[in-house]
């Protein structure tokens, strides 16, 4: 029968096991929520009414609550992949302090994100909670940085051991297509951090960027976020 057919596809499958991870709920509501960001900014600007740009404005705001509460916790996975950075002694002195500083700037940005939706919501009130979300944005923006830094030095290092490799020599025609995947992996993380790095800076004013233009570059790196989710899932 279809019926079976659909079911049981292997697409199903993967899908269930996808959406089973919290990783991947989080990914797919992160594509919907700078999706919907996008499309009210540009159903606004076409000149629609507030009945027909209201749904996305509510995507946009439950879906952004529903990642905070999802992400509390959180902030412990990336302090412990900052120590564990900083004690990897093999590897290269600039990508280690990179990582570290990419870790330890998530860490601070998944705390002070927590803290401003436990104020936000009402759950428990902080008498800095206004500022709780700026520091956010700060603590993302710096470890954003901390990213791009390290993937435009990847970037170098792979260049630099592409030219030194013998590519008529199986062994080096080996190494050389590593290194071109290699190569293909960092710059598709360079794209997402450079999306990404628009929206902590637009909110903290460093850049004057429209809620389309967020919503755009936001959505571009969700479906990275996505894609590469989806393939870690087995």
């Amino acid at each position: 029968m279809v019926a079976d057919s659909l079911v049981y596809h292997p697409t199903v499958a993967h899908y269930i096991r996808f959406v089973s991870t919290t990783a991947g709920r989080d990914k797919a509501l992160r594509t919907l929520q700078y999706l919907a960001r996008f499309l009210s900014y540009y159903l606004l600007r076409k000149g629609y009414g507030a009945s027909v740009i209201a749904p996305f404005e509510a995507m946009k705001k439950q879906f952004a609550s529903a990642r905070k509460v999802m992400r509390i916790g959180k902030n412990v996975e990336h302090f412990k992949a900052a120590s564990q950075a900083m004690d990897n002694k093999s590897l290269d002195p600039v990508l280690r302090y990179c990582a570290v500083g990419r870790q330890l700037g998530y860490f601070a940005y998944l705390t002070f994100d927590s803290l401003a939706f436990l104020d936000a919501s009402g759950i428990y009130r902080f008498s800095a909670g206004p500022k709780l979300a700026a520091e956010a944005s700060r603590a993302w923006f710096v470890g954003l940085l901390f990213s791009l830094v390290g993937g435009t030095y990847t970037l170098y290092t792979l260049r630099e051991r592409e030219r030194g490799i013998m590519k008529t020599i199986a062994e080096g025609k080996m190494e050389g297509e590593r290194l071109v995947r290699e190569r293909k992996a960092t710059v598709t993380q360079l794209i997402s951090d450079v999306c990404d790095v628009a929206i902590p800076a637009s909110a903290l004013g460093y850049v004057q960027l429209d809620d389309g233009i967020v919503g755009l570059a936001g959505t571009v790196s969700s479906l990275i976020g996505l894609q590469a989710a989806w393939k870690k899932v087995v």
